[in-house]
């Protein structure tokens, strides 16, 4: 029986988004990422059972690493549009600093799996489908914190401000200037009244 090779499971899932984030889920092969990480197969298969459970785990870390997981926490916030336009900010800093211009993993995943990858367009659109309810529930909390008006829909300015998000990550791979990005990016939360100071 062979053995098990011994790996670093944390580096593994860096190589994962870095690959994926790079070339696209589809272009990941497990023979050529087994063979960056000094595995055989059978190894791969054992450590991470298929390629969809290794891609689920890198996303997963992915968005725990991103600048968007700050807003999980928009309840402690004295103010949680001040925290979305932070958000927003530190998200142009992180496109423009990234010198492949690569835009957001989740987003290209997106356009390349929904409605393509029976198992993990679901998964990507739930992703993105629970984003709109994040911010739905922040812009709520900011209703309550009296930074919104009473009336204001935030389902509709929820979606709204998801499509900048995704705007934004696909325009980034176009327009890499950090100011630039930030210039737009902030005409977009004026005029949907979210941005804060």
């Amino acid at each position: 029986m062979s053995r098990v090779r011994i790996f670093d499971r944390d580096e593994a899932i860096d190589k994962t988004i870095n690959s994926i984030w790079q070339s696209g889920f589809d272009s990941f092969s497990v023979k050529g990422f087994s063979e960056q990480i000094g595995i055989n197969r059978s190894s791969f298969y054992h450590a991470f059972k298929n390629k969809d459970a290794l891609f689920t785990e890198a996303l997963d870390r992915y968005f725990k690493e991103s600048p968007h997981y700050k807003l999980a926490n928009f309840t402690k916030a004295k103010s949680p549009l001040k925290l979305l336009t932070q958000v927003f900010r530190e998200t142009c800093l992180a496109r423009s600093s990234d010198p492949d211009h690569k835009g957001c993993m989740a987003v290209n995943c997106v356009t390349e799996l929904v409605g393509v990858n029976e198992v993990l367009g679901p998964m990507i659109a739930d992703a993105v489908r629970h984003s709109i309810a994040n911010f739905k529930a922040l812009l709520n909390d900011s209703v309550l914190k009296k930074e919104l008006p009473a009336k204001t829909d935030t389902h509709n300015l929820a979606l709204a401000i998801q499509n900048l998000l995704m705007g934004l990550n696909v325009m980034s791979k176009v327009i890499t200037n950090e100011q630039e990005l930030w210039d737009a990016t902030k005409v977009g939360l004026v005029a949907l009244n979210v941005y804060r100071v």
